[in-house]
């Protein structure tokens, strides 16, 4: 794990007035920061990540929205770099939670008032971040270091943000799917609005297609295989004819299935470093679940909305 010392506060150069906030999810406040919203809490560390953080060439960097997949594709990314180093049998995967594997940038290593020191971390860095493209360090996107970007339909990702925010607080009453529904249609959620964050990364996937990945969940869920191959070649390193002999990616597929990693003891009980229990991580991991939660009129306003910011830009999810 990376080592840190306190920062001082990031520089003006990052710092604008924050003055717009709205109640959010639960009693969880969000603000607004540079068009996005997110936790006031975490604006500090978001600054000193944009101003700190100084990418290197071989660094990869997972990008999601919260509750798009991010515990899969976290898996799937250390098996894919690492496989080289760890047997399937005794695997770190089998002990550890993802999220303890690959650690969030904004919300973990630059949190409270810390600039971590990544030098002593093995190469290549694998690191995660909720942040929009248009937040990411400018480092990080001027240097040639792989962004893989993984998104869900929004009716899935809403639902799954609903449940999991129902979890989060259980002190707290649960906030009625009506409610959670008009904060997601306003864009008012972590990272969000929604469309944004996914156009930014989708541009960014045309724009420079040899450093953004760009990764749709039920198309992951659809053929693992073709994505796992094209995952692997995107870093630059394809699986050879003699690992898919051996069956290589049809044992990566099954040790970060969601059956197997829900099965883990480390997935049921205990917590992840930013102290989320490691069984929140997972609920059903299925596409088209929206459909037994949502009414007809949230339906038939989510899909004019995505038809609305997405249409122009050939954007469109399976269902």
């Amino acid at each position: 794990m990376a080592t840190s010392t306190v920062h001082e506060p990031p520089s003006k150069e990052y710092d604008e007035p924050i003055t717009v906030v709205e109640k959010g999810w639960k009693n969880i406040h969000l603000t607004q920061y540079q068009g996005h919203w997110m936790s006031p809490q975490y604006i500090p560390a978001v600054m000193a990540f944009r101003e700190h953080f100084e990418s290197l060439s071989d660094d990869i960097i997972l990008t999601t929205q919260p509750k798009s997949g991010t515990t899969w594709l976290k898996a799937l990314t250390f098996t894919v770099t690492n496989r080289n180093l760890h047997d399937f049998d005794n695997h770190p995967l089998l002990k550890t939670n993802p999220h303890d594997l690959v650690p969030f940038l904004d919300i973990e290593l630059y949190a409270n008032g810390h600039i971590p020191d990544l030098t002593n971390l093995p190469s290549p860095h694998l690191f995660a971040s909720h942040l929009p493209y248009n937040l990411l360090p400018t480092s990080m996107i001027k240097s040639d270091c792989r962004i893989i970007y993984l998104c869900r339909n929004p009716k899935d990702t809403f639902v799954s943000m609903w449940k999991f925010n129902n979890k989060f607080l259980p002190e707290d009453a649960p906030i009625p799917i009506q409610e959670a529904f008009e904060l997601f249609y306003k864009g008012i959620t972590p990272g969000g609005p929604f469309w944004e964050h996914v156009l930014g990364h989708w541009k960014a996937s045309f724009e420079r297609p040899e450093r953004v990945l760009f990764i749709k969940y039920e198309e992951l869920k659809e053929d693992p295989t073709f994505h796992l191959r094209r995952l692997a070649e995107f870093l630059g390193c394809p699986f050879s004819l003699e690992e898919e002999r051996r069956g290589i990616i049809e044992k990566i597929q099954r040790l970060c299935s969601f059956e197997n990693l829900t099965s883990l003891d480390v997935n049921k009980s205990g917590n992840t470093r930013i102290g989320i229990k490691t069984e929140n991580y997972f609920r059903r991991g299925v596409v088209g679940d929206w459909v037994n939660h949502l009414t007809a009129e949230m339906i038939e306003r989510l899909d004019q909305l995505t038809l609305q910011k997405f249409g122009c830009f050939d954007l469109v999810f399976k269902e």
